[in-house]
């Protein structure tokens, strides 16, 4: 497509974003997990577990997620800090994709250390003062638990290089607060300013038609490079255009 002046671009962009971070997007996304729920414990741990398993059709994401919340009784927070051995047993046949019992175990366990010893997930991911630090610093806590070796590939690190799509997704869903409806905006220490746009290859490839992506590779570097382009346009609410973005690619296959 022809290349478009910042403000053509800037309007653009607006328009996709007023249409697709509207209530009706919910029930199509992972994000309505969390929307099942209404004490911040539960929306954080399940917002976590729905954004960990958000690869492949979304269909089969939200009906997985779902059937994590039901075997954890709708009460996650609960489920995670008092789960006997027994009760993790009913996982033992979960699966999505290559995310199986084993990680799942291990994630109730680490979350259960995180609530525990570190204050809760908001205040591990508010630790640092900007994001990449923070993911960081997540992925480090999140391990600092004795955990199989194969389940460190489901929790992503910026400092390999990772654009840790899921992890900037579920930052998205906690710190964006505005009156659409859509993200929660639970988490008040951290601004939605810092935030990076979660980076898959839809929006992708929709930067790059866009011209707002110039890098190749869907890596940190690149979720850098688009959401200092998308700052142009809000420097205060960024990942806001990832509804744009995403609503392109997925919906209207641009």
């Amino acid at each position: 497509m022809a290349a478009l002046t910042k403000e053509q671009l800037h309007d653009f962009l607006e328009a996709a974003h007023d249409q697709y971070n509207h209530p009706d997007f919910i029930t199509t996304d992972p994000i309505s997990i969390p929307h099942l729920f209404t004490k911040k414990e539960d929306i954080e741990i399940s917002a976590f577990l729905a954004a960990t398993i958000a690869w492949g059709q979304r269909t089969t994401i939200i009906n997985n997620a779902k059937k994590l919340v039901e075997a954890m009784d709708y009460a996650p927070h609960n489920f995670v800090m008092h789960a006997s051995h027994n009760e993790l047993q009913s996982f033992q046949n979960f699966k999505h994709r290559t995310f199986n019992a084993v990680d799942l175990d291990f994630f109730i366990l680490s979350l259960r250390n995180m609530y525990t010893q570190h204050g809760g997930m908001e205040k591990v991911f508010s630790k640092e003062d900007n994001i990449k630090d923070a993911l960081i610093h997540f992925n480090t806590v999140f391990f600092s638990v004795p955990h199989p070796k194969r389940t460190e590939k489901h929790v992503s690190n910026p400092a390999a290089g990772s654009a840790s799509k899921r992890l900037n997704m579920f930052l998205r869903w906690m710190v964006r607060k505005d009156k659409r409806g859509v993200d929660f905006g639970i988490w008040k220490s951290i601004s939605p300013a810092l935030l990076y746009c979660p980076l898959d290859v839809h929006s992708g490839n929709v930067a790059r038609k866009l011209k707002m992506l110039k890098r190749k590779q869907n890596d940190w570097q690149a979720a850098e490079e688009l959401t200092k382009n998308l700052r142009k346009f809000d420097a205060s609410d960024p990942v806001k255009y990832d509804f744009a973005l995403f609503g392109l690619g997925v919906f209207e296959k641009f």
